[in-house]
């Protein structure tokens, strides 16, 4: 997980297959050039960029609203939460929260549900939904050309122009793909993002070296099946993956805390960050483990640690329905509230 993962990415695809007959319609793919985002510092100073949208026409508040937009001739759709805090004068916050390979934005929507933290806290939250069959993003940072990047930058440039957003306050978190596609934002729009909390698939490639530094908080179990925590993929959980009987591309063992897979990947992160190699874990639970690394103002980086966890959405009563396939959910940490109030205390200006 910590070296180069463009194969390793190709590889697991089918492993996300965990929503069949659950997914939403789906657009053909369409190659664009992707924008250049415009580079900012990240930073725990409070800041604050109104948008275009400010001092407009005030819009009522909508649960998960329908829109659609094109991009280079390709129609693509999303789910928007505006609370009632909007009143078009003061700037929201946004956060995009991408859902895993097959599942769409509404079911990844009810998984999560960031739409109700999102009017409790007042905050406008964007589900983007990917193309693709199975529906999906691309991961694909190296690309001259990323459809998905540019399909980001239009629902941005829209939630902008038609909303009052603080453009300093942009975050992104995602599961499992969705996850994946996070951590290509991280490398690809670092002068966008605030801050970022990929949940079960967070991806540090080598080749990955953003403009600054971004503060990450990020969730794995030890036990997840699928992805597994020290690296490799294990496809025999999935119905219908057609590697039922498949042996896993690496076999699961005990978990190794500090070794490879996903805690290497989180330790290349927080060095990139300039943060001091050793972290502090902290028990909160006899279910969680709480690593932090000791940062820069600005680069934090922590990871929660789900002993026993598996491919879920840490407090999510959606990931406990399919837990025949995903594994044990914890209630010990959320992943929507925790990811929040870790988010929120970053601007990007």
């Amino acid at each position: 997980m910590a070296g180069r993962n463009g194969s390793w990415v190709g590889g697991v695809a089918v492993a996300f297959l965990l929503m069949a007959g659950c997914a939403g319609e789906s657009a053909e793919t369409t190659d664009v050039p992707a924008t250049t985002a415009v580079p900012s510092t990240t930073t725990t100073e409070p800041g604050s960029r109104s948008s275009a949208g400010c001092g407009s026409a005030v819009l009522a508040p909508v649960v998960e609203e329908e829109r659609t937009l094109t991009v280079d001739d390709t129609s693509r759709r999303y789910l928007v939460t505006v609370p009632s805090a909007h009143d078009g004068a003061e700037p929201l916050p946004v956060v995009l929260d991408f859902h895993g390979l097959m599942e769409g934005a509404e079911v990844h929507s009810a998984m999560t549900q960031y739409s109700a933290l999102a009017e409790q806290e007042g905050f406008v939250v964007v589900f983007p939904h990917g193309t693709g069959d199975p529906i999906g993003w691309n991961l694909d940072p190296s690309a001259e050309s990323n459809a998905d990047l540019a399909y980001i930058d239009a629902v941005l440039a829209e939630i902008t122009s038609d909303l009052c957003i603080d453009e300093a306050r942009i975050y992104a978190t995602g599961l499992s793909m969705g996850a994946m596609f996070t951590s290509v934002l991280l490398c690809e729009r670092a002068g966008v993002l605030a801050a970022a909390a990929p949940v079960a698939g967070l991806v540090r490639d080598d080749g990955c070296a953003p403009s600054e530094p971004i503060p990450v908080v990020t969730f794995h179990g030890t036990a997840d099946p699928i992805l597994l925590f020290n690296g490799g993929v294990d496809l025999s959980a999935i119905p219908g993956s057609g590697d039922a009987d498949a042996a896993p591309t690496t076999t699961a063992a005990p978990a190794d805390l500090t070794g490879e897979g996903y805690p290497a990947a989180v330790a290349a992160l927080a060095a990139h960050n300039g943060c001091e190699p050793e972290p502090t874990d902290t028990e909160l639970s006899d279910e969680v483990i709480h690593r932090v690394y000791d940062c820069p103002p600005g680069a934090d980086v922590e990871f929660y640690i789900v002993i026993g966890g598996g491919h879920s959405w840490p407090s999510s009563e959606f990931s406990r329905s399919i837990g025949d396939i995903v594994g044990h959910t914890t209630f010990d940490v959320d992943a929507t509230a925790d990811s929040w109030e870790f988010m929120s205390r970053f601007t990007n200006g």
